[in-house]
């Protein structure tokens, strides 16, 4: 196994966290559209900072649900179930744009991002690593 690239973790997870700030301005200004897109990005590269600290593969975008199932399996945490299913959700609503979910789903939804990064996060240090 090869040494994770923990340079490439760190780039992620501030990634992560800079879309999921965006997705709440975006919000804030009523553009639901660019909300959820945001939020998506927000899941999906803390999503491959994790696989990236764990070595697992994350080169396209059926990846995700493994990586998650995985961490769900590493952490014992049933609640990334529905995580997973919020950040497809908000997905979902970005490619679906002439049937937006509601300001207050897409915000539940951004705020149950917030917790996916935060579980998420111990998983990407060093001492995590597989």
């Amino acid at each position: 196994m090869t040494t994770p690239d923990f340079e490439e973790v760190a780039d992620h997870a501030d990634k992560a966290r800079e879309f999921l700030t965006r997705s709440r301005e975006y919000l804030t200004i009523g553009d639901l559209h660019q909300a959820s897109e945001k939020g998506w990005g927000a899941a999906a590269h803390m999503t491959k900072a994790v696989a990236v600290a764990q070595g697992w593969e994350y080169t396209n975008h059926s990846h995700f649900s493994n990586v998650l199932n995985e961490a769900r399996r590493l952490t014992g945490n049933s609640r990334l179930l529905d995580l997973r299913s919020r950040a497809n959700e908000l997905h979902s609503n970005y490619y679906k744009r002439d049937i937006l979910l509601e300001a207050d789903v897409i915000s539940e939804d951004i705020e149950s991002i917030a917790e996916l990064l935060t579980v998420l996060a111990p998983l990407t240090g060093p001492e995590s690593a597989a």
